[in-house]
């Protein structure tokens, strides 16, 4: 099946324009055109949903470009596709990490600030390091 550009952009939840500006950065070289007008397939599904999961995951345009030049190039590339695969992999998973650690600092300070609203003030000897013992302990 064939999708114009507003219906393939609607199946996916994006709009025409972003669809535009990943062709426009080379990130949709398997895009045909028939008369003038882009034409998607089903087959194109994969590698725009794949395009979006790198691009939420933090990676450049410019890597997501040379992924997809990759995908274009076939099997030869493999190996090259599944190191660029790992290394968005780490940077995410580093990522999450710090994410949650911060996470953490902001529970802290919830908790910080719920026993200080209940005291009627933040000048309790010693709140700020009970609350972090009891958070490590």
């Amino acid at each position: 099946m064939t999708y114009t550009i507003s219906e393939f952009a609607k199946k996916l939840g994006l709009t025409a324009y972003t669809l535009r500006y990943y062709e426009k950065e080379g990130l949709l070289p398997f895009v045909e055109r028939i008369n003038g007008r882009r034409v998607f397939k089903d087959e194109d599904f994969t590698l725009v949903r794949t395009l979006i999961c790198l691009k939420h995951t933090g990676m450049p345009i410019r890597e997501i470009k040379e992924y997809m030049d990759l995908c274009q190039r076939g099997d030869c590339t493999l190996e090259q596709r599944h190191n660029i695969i790992l290394k968005q992999k780490d940077l995410l998973e580093k990522k999450i990490c710090s994410l949650q650690r911060n996470l953490e600092v902001l529970k802290h300070k919830e908790e910080y600030y719920q026993k200080a609203i209940e005291a009627g003030t933040e000048n309790i000897d010693g709140l700020d390091e009970i609350l972090w013992r009891n958070e490590k302990g």
